[in-house]
């Protein structure tokens, strides 16, 4: 069952991102409404008119078509993103997370977290600041619910050299891989012999039997308590003007 912060993220990314930004800061199109403080002190029957009803004079349309759900939903999506959400209890202990993260759960090997870690997987240094406690727990053990299911490709050479990494780009006539030391390898397909591809995503699917329950939530209050710390986005320079 879709949560509803997935809802109003999802319902934001296909309706207010190509303006406002996937995070919420702006563009040339449209204002930085994470940060802003005149859109911080609206109260919440407030948003959800100006998402209903649009702003006359200005690009912002109505979305009264959307439904009281859905709008509900990225209403309270955006008071996530601006931090709003009110303080959560964290379900473990943080350093103990912090130490499965960079140890026995091999986390940092693939992703970054506070500067350190690896380059192949996404940063997760602001991740738990954008999702709630159960939505990083399904991420963690439910493989299937997962934003990312990138797998290694291995490309060998016609003179023999191995390369191994996660595809950045590709087309008919180039690959581009990315290593798990970060380096990039961007190779013609002409020069090389094959192309074998991993059936299975990076991020170990067995993390269930890997971590105990008390382990996963140290991981998951590790992760929120990042996010929380994570400095906000800049605003832009004209936001209150």
């Amino acid at each position: 069952m879709q949560s509803a912060n997935s809802l109003g993220r999802q319902i934001f990314a296909s309706n207010c991102a190509d303006c406002h930004g996937l995070d919420g800061t702006g563009n040339q199109r449209a204002p930085n409404i994470v940060t802003n403080a005149q859109v911080e002190k609206l109260s919440h029957e407030e948003l959800v008119q100006v998402v209903s009803d649009g702003v006359a004079g200005t690009g912002m349309p109505a979305f009264r078509r959307l439904g009281a759900k859905a709008i509900e939903a990225v209403t309270d999506y955006l008071r996530l993103m601006q931090g709003k959400n009110g303080p959560a209890r964290l379900p473990g202990d943080p350093k103990r997370g912090e130490a499965i993260f960079f140890g026995k759960g091999e986390c940092s090997n693939c992703h970054m977290a506070a500067g350190r870690g690896g380059f192949i997987a996404s940063d997760l240094t602001s991740y738990g600041g954008m999702h709630t406690a159960d939505e990083i727990r399904t991420a963690i053990t439910d493989a299937g619910n997962r934003d990312s299911a990138a797998g290694m490709v291995t490309a060998i050479a016609n003179n023999g050299r191995h390369y191994q990494g996660v595809v950045r780009n590709e087309d008919n006539f180039f690959l581009q891989l990315q290593s798990m030391d970060g380096a990039f390898y961007f190779l013609s397909k002409a020069d090389l012999k094959s192309i074998e591809r991993a059936p299975r995503p990076i991020m170990p699917a067995d993390y269930t039997s890997r971590l105990n329950e008390i382990e996963v939530n140290d991981v998951i209050s590790y992760l929120l308590s990042l996010g929380k710390a994570a400095p906000q986005p800049a605003s832009h320079k004209d936001d209150d003007d």
